[in-house]
């Protein structure tokens, strides 16, 4: 039995310029003990599903089973089979950090977990803030007990909706030595991030969402593999040449073109040098997972993109 199980998942709003499809037929499921990723550009459906999941809006047609049990009809059971950290920084300003996570326990009717709630606080870094008022803490802070109130039932399904998002570096190292941690003792964790690198080195299974379909469906390193090529980087301060447009990805002074091979990568100089682009700091690296997911992304841009399979011959395609 999957740990969740999204059949035939859809969700359509009503909104004054007609009905907006978020989810179209999302089916996949997350196995048991797997640290699962769930990537996609803004819009794409993630937080939709998720809401889906965690009870917090309706699906328009199809199941979401949490370890065999309905989100709808079996809710109770669902929901205490989960630990979801939000988006949003919310928080009740009137309770020190213990007392809220006093408070979250007793909705899951759990008592006398003092030590495990002392656990969270040191692992999470924030025993010294344990009875500090919530309205005194900085937003990473916050962010902080977030993950601390989804644990403290010690669910054993993880759901984190971009918990990184505009934290620090320290808050990141220190999440993700915890959650890996509660992974290995067998927890099963979802996660959704814009952090690709994260998803990179953390997730063993990854999703690709696109407009509320599934795109791509496989092992970290089969996607990865399904790009294997090398990626020129290099910096200019010149304009490049219109025909190399295409083939680059800009940011700043910082190229990044793809390359198969090491005459790919000579071709890419040939053509610079002779457009007069003054290249600097060149380095070449291996394909990453920003590289597949804007390669999945580009694929499924055209019009009739929902009939398309993605370019990468070794990605898996989902049923949608």
């Amino acid at each position: 039995m999957a740990a969740v199980s999204f059949q035939s998942v859809t969700k359509t709003y009503s909104t004054p310029q007609g009905p907006f499809q978020a989810l179209d037929a999302v089916s996949l499921d997350i196995e048991e003990g797997e640290f699962f990723g769930l990537l996609g550009p803004n819009g794409a459906g993630k937080t939709t599903l998720i809401s889906i999941l965690a009870g917090l809006a309706r699906a328009t047609s199809g199941r979401v089973l949490v370890q065999g049990a309905d989100v709808q009809s079996d809710y109770a059971s669902a929901r205490r089979k989960l630990g979801v950290v939000p988006q949003e920084l919310v928080f009740d300003p009137f309770f020190s950090v213990r007392e809220a996570l006093r408070f979250q326990s007793g909705y899951f009717g759990v008592q006398n977990n003092g030590d495990w709630i002392d656990e969270l606080l040191h692992s999470l870094g924030l025993a010294d803030k344990a009875q500090a008022n919530m309205r005194q803490l900085s937003g990473g802070m916050k962010r902080r007990v977030l993950v601390a109130q989804a644990l403290v039932h010690k669910p054993p399904i993880i759901v984190l909706d971009e918990p990184t998002a505009g934290v620090d570096v320290e808050l990141r190292q220190t999440l993700w030595q915890f959650i890996a941690k509660l992974n290995k003792q067998g927890h099963t964790v979802l996660l959704t991030t814009h952090y690709l690198e994260e998803a990179e080195a953390l997730c063993n299974r990854i999703a690709m969402l696109k407009r509320g379909h599934v795109v791509a469906l496989d092992r970290t390193s089969e996607l990865l593999k399904a790009a294997a090529g090398n990626v020129l980087v290099f910096k200019t301060d010149t304009p490049l040449p219109p025909t190399l447009v295409p083939l680059a990805r800009v940011t700043g002074r910082v190229v990044q073109m793809a390359a198969q091979d090491a005459q790919e990568v000579e071709r890419h100089l040939g053509q610079l040098r002779q457009a007069g682009v003054d290249v600097q700091d060149i380095e070449i690296r291996r394909s990453d997972l920003e590289d597949v997911f804007l390669n999945v992304m580009a694929a499924n841009a055209s019009p009739g993109w929902e009939s398309q399979v993605p370019s990468l011959p070794a990605v898996g395609r989902a049923t949608a």
